[in-house]
């Protein structure tokens, strides 16, 4: 047995993985999904949020109350790649593998913020649609919000979903933090800690929100262990293909069955 713990992307919430959870379970796997802070059914709010220790604290939390002989497959969906790798940095040896799916995959050289800070000064105004940006935080150290709004939704991230699903997030997503170099700091993580965890990169192939192209320059940014692929699947593979999305990730235990409770 396998014990998986789910991390939601940006606005998100441990919700997002209600197709996933029972096909793992019903492989015989355990499965932990977490609502990161001022996500899901989590009632913080996103004002508390002023780093991302304090983002990923639920995660956090999860890992901190495994034991020591306790190995887990962290696994990441987009903007929760970089709590992720916090908390690979913290926890290495709980982490048998580090699986990030479509997901922004922070480096040990940079400021974990820098992919995402990238993505976003790549990506034109048309292209936002109505994506909303808000700030909070001190005067000399602003902090930004972001909601994704129904368009981006539909036209970037679930085009290839079912409808039932993308209504179903149009009810549920919420304001959350961006990722930013204010909220994250300037110190890289740890080559020691996080660069010392097994990774491994789920690219979905017809995703228009983090595009294969920029996919591919997070992979090459800072290379995995193995890259895997999932063609027809858009932003959200949880819902467009779970059940391609489930075998990779049952693959991936087989592969890296370094597990011990």
């Amino acid at each position: 047995m396998k014990h998986y713990v789910l991390v939601h992307g940006g606005c998100h919430g441990a919700w997002c993985w209600y197709k996933v959870k029972p096909v793992l379970e019903a492989s015989g796997h355990r499965v932990t999904v977490v609502d990161l802070t001022a996500s899901g059914v989590n009632m913080s709010k996103v004002e508390e949020i002023q780093t991302l220790e304090d983002y990923a604290k639920p995660l956090l939390k999860v890992l901190e109350s495994f034991g020591s002989e306790d190995k887990v497959i962290l696994v990441a969906h987009s903007l929760g790649g970089i709590s992720v790798g916090l908390a690979a940095d913290m926890f290495p040896s709980k982490i048998s593998v580090a699986v990030f799916i479509t997901s922004f995959m922070p480096d040990t050289t940079n400021p974990p913020s820098y992919v995402f800070e990238k993505y976003l000064g790549s990506v034109m105004e048309e292209d936002r649609l109505n994506m909303e940006f808000g700030t909070y935080g001190r005067h000399d150290r602003p902090l930004t919000t972001i909601l994704l709004g129904t368009k981006y939704l539909a036209k970037k991230m679930y085009q290839l979903s079912p409808i039932e699903d993308f209504e179903l997030a149009k009810t549920l997503v919420r304001v959350g933090p961006a990722v930013t170099r204010n909220l994250t700091g300037t110190r890289s993580l740890t080559e020691e800690g996080y660069g010392s965890v097994t990774r491994v990169y789920i690219v979905c192939q017809e995703d228009k929100g983090l595009t294969e192209e920029f996919q591919r320059w997070i992979i090459e940014n800072f290379p995995v262990e193995e890259v895997m692929e999932i063609k027809d699947a858009d932003h959200m593979p949880m819902f467009s293909k779970p059940l391609e999305l489930c075998d990779r990730l049952l693959r991936i235990a087989d592969k890296y069955p370094k597990l011990r409770y």
